[in-house]
C-alpha cells in the first residue's frame, strides 16, 4: 500500500491516521465469497439457535469491519506508548471507553434490554490471578503481534502469522481453564469491586468519576506527546467521499466511537458486554472432549460453560460473534484489495506461538482479554478492568526486551512512522 511522501503531504494531516491515495483494486471474487459464506452462516445460526444469535453474528460482522478498516489496535497502541511515547492509540482508547461508559451507565442503570435479559456488566475480583494473567497477556500480545480482537480480525485480514497465534491462543485458554481451580481457590484475591455499586455512587456518580479519569489520562497523553515529539502512526491509505466506507480506511477516532456503540448493542442484546476468549476455551474444550478427556469436570466448565460443551458452537454467543469478526474483516480486506497472505518467517512463527499461549493462559486467569477485561471491564465500572490495563502495560514494557530475541522490531524515536 502506498505510503505518504512529500508529494502527498498536502493530503495528509500529521494528526490524522488516514491519507488520500490510490487504492489497490477490489478483490471482487473474495468479497462475493465472503458475503455468501456470511449469509449461509447467518441462516445456519438462526436455524439451529435463534434470531438473537443471528443479530449477535451481524454485530460481530460489524465489529470485524470496524477493526479492519481502522486497523484498530490495542497491542500496537500499548507498544507505541511504551516504546516511543506515541499516544494516538491510547487517546482513541480513552474516547472509546468514555462513550462506552456513558452508554453502559444508561443501560445498566435503567435495565435497557432488547431481549428481556437483565443487562449485567463484567465485574471480576482483583487478585493474584488477575495480576499475573494480565501481565503475561501483555507480554503475549506483543510477541504475537495481536491481542484477542487483533488476532481475529488479522486472521480474517490475511495475516499468515495469526494462523499460528490463534491455535496457540486456544491451547493456552484450555490450559488456563484446566488450572482455573488452583488460581481461584489457592491464590488470594479481593471481592469484585464496582465503582457504581460497591461505593454507593450509583451509575451516575461512577460515570462522572470515570469521565474525569479519562480526561486526566487524555491530558497526560498530550503532555507526553509534547515532551517526546514521537513519530506518528503510519497512516492508512483511503479515498474520498462515501467510497471510503467500503474501500478506504477509517480514522481511528471514528472506529473508537463505532466500537463503543457496538459494545453497547451487545450488552442490550445478550445481557452481557462484548467478550472473545471464553469461546477459545470452549473450542479447545470441545476438541479435548471429542478425544475422550473429561473436561466437563473442570471448574471452569461448570454451569453455563459446561452446557455449552454439549451444544453446537452456533448456540454460543461469543463464538458466533468471533466468527462474525473474522468474516467481517475478510470481506473488508478483500474490498480494500489487501487480502494477501505472506510467508511466515521462523522467528515470527515462534513468537506467534509463544504469544498465543501466553495470551490464552493469561486471559483465563485475568477474567478476559483486552476486550472482556479491559474494554468491557472498564465500561462496566469494574476495578479489575483498570488493574488489567496497568499490568498489561507493564507486560508490554517487559516484552520490548523479549521481542528482539525473535527478530521482532520495536518502534524507535528516530523512525518517521511507528
Amino acid at each position: 500500500m502506498t505510503q505518504p511522501s512529500i508529494t502527498t503531504q498536502s493530503k495528509w494531516d500529521h494528526k490524522s491516521t488516514t491519507f488520500v491515495s490510490r487504492l489497490n483494486p477490489m478483490q471482487k471474487t473474495l468479497v462475493s465469497a465472503g458475503i455468501i459464506i456470511a449469509i449461509i452462516l447467518l441462516l445456519s445460526i438462526v436455524s439451529v439457535a435463534n434470531w438473537t444469535q443471528g443479530v449477535l453474528f451481524i454485530i460481530g460482522l460489524a465489529l470485524g469491519i470496524t477493526l479492519l478498516y481502522a486497523r484498530f489496535g490495542f497491542t500496537s497502541a500499548f507498544r507505541r506508548l511504551v516504546s516511543v511515547g506515541n499516544v494516538q492509540g491510547l487517546q482513541a482508547h480513552m474516547l472509546m471507553l468514555a462513550i462506552a461508559s456513558i452508554l453502559f451507565a444508561l443501560i445498566l442503570g435503567s435495565g435497557i434490554s432488547f431481549t428481556g435479559i437483565t443487562p449485567a456488566g463484567y465485574i471480576s475480583p482483583v487478585g493474584v490471578s488477575l495480576l499475573f494473567g494480565s501481565f503475561i497477556f501483555g507480554i503475549g500480545m506483543q510477541l504475537g503481534n495481536g491481542c484477542a480482537s487483533g488476532t481475529l480480525y488479522q486472521v480474517g485480514g490475511g495475516a499468515s502469522s495469526m494462523l499460528l497465534t490463534l491455535p496457540a491462543f486456544i491451547a493456552g485458554s484450555v490450559l488456563g481453564a484446566y488450572h482455573f481451580t488452583f488460581w481461584m481457590e489457592d491464590t488470594p484475591s479481593f471481592q469484585p469491586f464496582s465503582l457504581a455499586e460497591s461505593t454507593g455512587l450509583g451509575y451516575s456518580g461512577a460515570l462522572i468519576v470515570q469521565l474525569i479519569l479519562f480526561a486526566i489520562i487524555y491530558w497526560i497523553t498530550i503532555q507526553i506527546a509534547q515532551r517526546k515529539n514521537p513519530p506518528m502512526m503510519k497512516p492508512l491509505a483511503t479515498t474520498t467521499g462515501w467510497k471510503k466506507v467500503i474501500r478506504g480506511a477509517w480514522p481511528l477516532f471514528t472506529a473508537a466511537i463505532v466500537l463503543a456503540i457496538l459494545n453497547a448493542f451487545v450488552l442490550t442484546v445478550r445481557g452481557t458486554p462484548w467478550g472473545i476468549t471464553s469461546a477459545f476455551a470452549l473450542w479447545g474444550g470441545k476438541i479435548l472432549m471429542a478425544m475422550g478427556v473429561d473436561v466437563a469436570s473442570w471448574r471452569f466448565f461448570s454451569g453455563a460453560s459446561g452446557d455449552a460443551l454439549t451444544q453446537t458452537v452456533l448456540a454460543d454467543s461469543t463464538s458466533v460473534m468471533n466468527f462474525g469478526i473474522i468474516l467481517g474483516a475478510f470481506i473488508s480486506a478483500a474490498a480494500q484489495g489487501t487480502f494477501k497472505p505472506k510467508k511466515i518467517k521462523p522467528g515470527i512463527a515462534a513468537a506467534s506461538i509463544v504469544g498465543g499461549l501466553l495470551m490464552g493462559y493469561g486471559s483465563r486467569l485475568a477474567f478476559g482479554c483486552n476486550i472482556g477485561a479491559y474494554f468491557s471491564g472498564i465500561a462496566s465500572f469494574s476495578l479489575h478492568g483498570w488493574v488489567w490495563a496497568i499490568m498489561a502495560l507493564l507486560g508490554t514494557y517487559v516484552a520490548l526486551f523479549i521481542r528482539p530475541l525473535f527478530g521482532l522490531k520495536n518502534p524507535k524515536s528516530t523512525d518517521t512512522f511507528c
